[in-house]
């Protein structure tokens, strides 16, 4: 099912293509090396909460949405092997949870992965603010809502509203990535950012295996 949308976001009139798919991606779908990639859950707690949606972009504009509604299964096969491929870098806004959510749900680990969150604190130490929407905003000049982010993502059915909001998750973290990667390497950080970025599978685990807090890092 495609279902284009356009001019839902202030400051960005290129539209988008939804294309939702119930339990598992086409066998025919790529993505190319890269892919970014976002969830939707029912809450923050991995252990609790229940994935709801996956959804995918190559950064052309496409996003793609795995929708697992109450009581479907979490078979995915077409989906675990994308998130398993070591060949295609998956692009994360804030990948400690959702590497631990889909190793818990889907049992792949996700490697290897770029963290626009953890890229944006690394690079941008005069800012404070690092969520996507003030990311797109400073770096993008694109403005994002937020209006659905505490909504119910666990129906049988998602809203128009829903969907736009989940899509714009991921249409824009190639572009972050790009400008990102170009203040990590101004500064000398692009080796200590590939260090981060490769540690966050193992500390999605940790999460799911209760050194959360205190951190086992921690003193």
């Amino acid at each position: 099912m495609a279902t284009p949308l356009a001019g839902l976001f202030e400051g960005d009139d290129r539209g988008m293509d939804i294309r939702l798919h119930k339990g598992d991606l086409p066998a025919d779908v790529t993505f190319g090396d890269s892919i970014a990639i976002d969830t939707e859950t029912m809450g923050l707690n991995p252990h609790r909460d229940r994935l709801c949606l996956v959804q995918l972009s190559a950064g052309d504009g496409i996003c793609h949405m795995v929708h697992f509604p109450p009581g479907a299964p979490y078979d995915a096969p077409n989906l675990k092997t994308l998130l398993g491929d070591h060949a295609i870098t998956k692009i994360f806004h804030f990948a400690r949870f959702d590497v631990a959510i889909l190793f818990k749900t889907l049992g792949v680990i996700c490697r290897p992965v770029y963290c626009t969150k953890v890229a944006s604190k690394l690079a941008r130490t005069n800012s404070e603010r690092h969520g996507l929407k003030e990311l797109c905003g400073s770096l993008l000049g694109i403005e994002l809502s937020k209006e659905q982010q505490q909504s119910d993502w666990g129906g049988l059915t998602l809203s128009e509203q829903q969907l736009a909001y989940a899509a714009h998750d991921v249409l824009y973290l190639h572009r972050l990535r790009t400008v990102l990667d170009r203040l990590l390497e101004r500064d000398g950080r692009t080796e200590i950012a590939r260090g981060c970025f490769d540690f966050l599978p193992t500390r999605g685990l940790l999460d799911l295996g209760g050194w959360t807090d205190p951190d086992v890092l921690d003193h």
